[in-house]
This record gives structure tokens, C-alpha cells and sequence, in this order.
């Protein structure tokens, strides 16, 4: 059993891995292009906003969209970005304590809420609180989530369900996906009847259906913050942040169900 689930986690992510690749690698002039590495809850909302930076600037940010635990550690071992979007806090801080990112630049930018998905039609409402049965609506199946020790989105759901007193008892239960898209579509797939994910996921997959909404005070807030990589050397960089950071851009990911945090940069940027 557990060989198959890790099977069927090794499909999914390889699917994943397929559009990420085709993304990254645009023909595209080197110094108009701003390469990204941004968490994989982050890829509906930033291509329309990348969409959007290229009408405006006729400039192209290619991005590559993953968990930040593999994006992180990838650009510790030297991989060439110029911008990093993290879904938490703590993998920004694993850049920063190597002197990886420029601190002057980083900000957190973006909030999201946790939310319980399922894609049976009978599934929910749910009020996630404590005694939940979880366990029980599980069953025999399995608990879809970002692995619980690097992938934020994970570490956000054990923790929450940590501090429902729910953790116990669905702990053997879970599908540890290697991001929360992956997570997302395992449910989606029917292959776990149920799933822990961001609320924007929820809403960008049409398979699913949000059963539950965790309270926000069960785990730490969810923030992602953004930098600059400190070894880019690419001039259109700090244009690209503000952008990011600009009303137009806010627009764009509060349609997608994303909060700000940042002040925005401009009026009318670029």
C-alpha cells in the first residue's frame, strides 16, 4: 500500500515537474527576462501577473514553480534566480542566514487561509474545531497534504491539527505530497477523499470543493514573503519587485483569493 501511494506521489510530481520545466525555458533575450523560483500554491495568480508585467514592460519573467523547501535548496546549491517567492517564512530565513538573498529587498507580501478539501459531492461542511472526527471521515483513505517537514503548506496543516488535538489520531493517515499542488491533486484525482491546502488552491481546481476552513489562530499565520537573490546581477530585477508589489498586481492576486500584506509600492507601476 504504502509503495503505491509512493508511486502515485512520483507520477504526480513528475506531471508537475513537465509544466514547470516547459515555463522556465522561453526563448527569450537573457536581459529581458526575470527568472523566478515562487511557490507552487503561487502559479495562477503570478501568471497573470506576469502576463501583465510582459504587456506593460514587454519584458518576460519566466518562473519555476515548486515547493520552497526544493526551491530554497536549489538556489543554495547555486541554481541561477533572480527573485524568490516563499509560501513561509522559515525557508526565506534559511536563504537569509546564508547570505543567499538581499535583505534590503525582502518583504512579506502576500496571505492565504488553510483550508480541509474533498472532491465527494456529499462531502461537508465541516466546522474544524476540536473532536473533529477526521479520522473517521478518512476512514480507510488518505489525508492529502504537503509533507509535513518541509513543505510549508504541510507544516501549517500538522500544526493546526496539532492544536486542534486531531494530529493523534490521523497522523498514520497521511499522503505527504512533495507540494501542496501536488497535494491538491491527489483529492482531486479521488485518490484521498480529503486534503489540506491553501484556500487559492481550492479555488483554482474546479475538481474540489473547500469542506472546512481552519481557524487562523490553530497555526502560525500564513505569510510569503519575496526577495531579491542576492547574486542576481539582472537590472530588471528590482523593477520586476515593484511591480509585484503595485496595485495592478494586488488586483490580480486578490482575484485569486490572496490577501496583501505589503503596502503597495506605487501608483502606477512600472
Amino acid at each position: 500500500m504504502a509503495q503505491g501511494w509512493r508511486c502515485r506521489l512520483k507520477h504526480i510530481a513528475l506531471a508537475l515537474g513537465i509544466v514547470v520545466i516547459a515555463s522556465a525555458f522561453t526563448p527569450v533575450q537573457a536581459a529581458e527576462r526575470t527568472t523566478v523560483f515562487a511557490a507552487a500554491s503561487l502559479k495562477n495568480a503570478l501568471d497573470a501577473v506576469n502576463d501583465e508585467w510582459q504587456r506593460q514592460t514587454g519584458k518576460e519573467a519566466t518562473v519555476s514553480y515548486a515547493a520552497s523547501s526544493t526551491l530554497a535548496r536549489q538556489i543554495e546549491q547555486g541554481a541561477p534566480a533572480d527573485i524568490f517567492i516563499s509560501a513561509d517564512i522559515a525557508w526565506m530565513d534559511y536563504l537569509a542566514d546564508r547570505q543567499l538573498i538581499d535583505n534590503n529587498s525582502r518583504t512579506n507580501l502576500l496571505g492565504n487561509r488553510l483550508v480541509l478539501v474533498s472532491a465527494k459531492s456529499d462531502a461537508g461542511p465541516l466546522v474544524i474545531e476540536p473532536g473533529l472526527d477526521l479520522a473517521g471521515l478518512l476512514s480507510d483513505g488518505r489525508l492529502a497534504m504537503g509533507a509535513v517537514d518541509s513543505v510549508p503548506a504541510g507544516r501549517y496543516g500538522k500544526a493546526a491539527l496539532e492544536k486542534l488535538g486531531i494530529w493523534p489520531k490521523v497522523a498514520d493517515k497521511v499522503a505527504g505530497a512533495e507540494s501542496v499542488r501536488a497535494a491538491l491533486l491527489l483529492v482531486s484525482r479521488g485518490e484521498a477523499p480529503y486534503g489540506i491546502v491553501y484556500q487559492t488552491d481550492a479555488a483554482a481546481d474546479p475538481g474540489v470543493k473547500v469542506v472546512g476552513t481552519f481557524p487562523e489562530d490553530s497555526h502560525p499565520p500564513i505569510a510569503y514573503p519575496i526577495a531579491v537573490i542576492a547574486d542576481s546581477n539582472n537590472a530588471s530585477a528590482a523593477a520586476y519587485l515593484d511591480f509585484v508589489r503595485s496595485p495592478k498586481a494586488a488586483a490580480l492576486f486578490e482575484a485569486n483569493g490572496f490577501t496583501i500584506l505589503v503596502e503597495q509600492a506605487c501608483a502606477g507601476c512600472p
